[in-house]
């Protein structure tokens, strides 16, 4: 304290570590959420979910939509805004997959089908939730059971997957007689990127379970899609990955049409930022992906589903912060 007792205002550059002292958040107000959250924040998570867009060929939804909610943007906001960045994520993924020959189009079309129907309808009964009162509470649980479900199965399969190849390094993964349900189905087509000879029933199926999941809690997808494609339909792990990334592209964006048109859940000013890092960070993801092996990518995106999962039910256990009484009017 200077002679005089007064405070002198605090130096620009702090001598002791270096730093500015203005390198403060910057926030950014976002109407439509009506709150305020720190740009460089919502940058980092758009890099983060880029990151693991591009190594495990995911839109990302379900990582960016739990984040957002724990910010405490509200739920239907986190779902509609959540679905676009996906949009911007999966395409810069979906270039590089396709460069790489890994996209089976056919596949993909037939799943973006069924995507749409479900999207369509998952909509709705969203827009019917919302006139009940309930849609957060059902985001929060639809959440919490749709990611442990497949986070647990997907982790037990890869590491039975993982034993088998070191007591039996010469077996197969594709073994005869597995799954005759899926390959007795009518309907079949020559899938040639995929080498598969297979019903096109499945993936029209697997589509519209995808759309209600990506409608109504702002999911791409790809963490149901890849292990489908990989355990039902024995499509080839980096063919998987690539189909997956490019059906989430066109269905995201169908996805956030309805958002932004019927629900005005949509808040660009939020999606801007973990846009541009979305972008960036899935072209370093691809790299990263492209040196591991395929049951290393599938084991982790199981370790990851399972966590997000784990995150959100504990929140759904905890005492809120504000707790709202009803009271009779004097």
């Amino acid at each position: 304290m200077p002679a005089g007792g007064q405070w002198a205002p605090e130096p620009r550059l702090q001598p002791q570590t270096g730093r500015r002292a203005d390198l403060m958040p910057i926030p950014i107000y976002l109407p439509v959420a009506g709150m305020a959250l720190d740009g460089l924040m919502l940058l980092s998570m758009g890099l983060s979910v880029g990151l693991l867009s591009g190594m495990f060929g995911i839109g990302g939804g379900f990582v960016i939509t739990p984040l957002l909610i724990f910010l405490g943007v509200p739920p239907l906001i986190a779902v509609g805004t959540g679905v676009s960045q996906v949009v911007a994520v999966s395409v810069s993924a979906a270039l590089s997959q396709w460069r790489g020959k890994t996209v089976d189009v056919p596949m993909g079309l037939l799943l973006l089908a069924g995507g749409i129907i479900g999207a369509t309808t998952g909509v709705a009964l969203q827009r019917l939730l919302k006139a009940a009162g309930q849609i957060d509470v059902f985001i929060s649980l639809s959440y919490v059971l749709v990611l442990g479900v497949i986070g647990t199965l997907m982790f037990i399969e890869s590491l039975s997957t993982l034993r088998k190849r070191r007591g039996l390094p010469q077996a197969s993964a594709r073994r005869g007689g597995q799954h005759t349900w899926i390959q007795g189905l009518p309907l079949k087509r020559r899938f040639r990127t995929s080498k598969l000879y297979v019903s096109t029933i499945p993936p029209v199926v697997i589509g519209i379970f995808v759309g209600w999941l990506t409608a109504l809690i702002g999911v791409g997808g790809g963490f149901v899609v890849i292990p489908a494609l990989i355990y039902l339909m024995r499509v080839p792990t980096r063919v998987a990955i690539g189909t997956s990334v490019f059906q989430v592209v066109f269905l995201a964006g169908y996805a956030t049409l309805l958002h932004a048109t019927l629900n005005f859940s949509v808040d660009l000013l939020l999606a801007l930022p973990l846009m541009i890092g979305g972008v960036v960070g899935a072209q370093y993801g691809i790299r990263i992906g492209q040196r591991l092996n395929a049951e290393q990518l599938r084991i982790l995106l199981a370790l990851l589903v399972l966590a997000v999962g784990v995150r959100m039910a504990v929140d759904l256990t905890l005492r809120p912060e504000e707790l709202f009484v009803l009271d009779t009017w004097p």
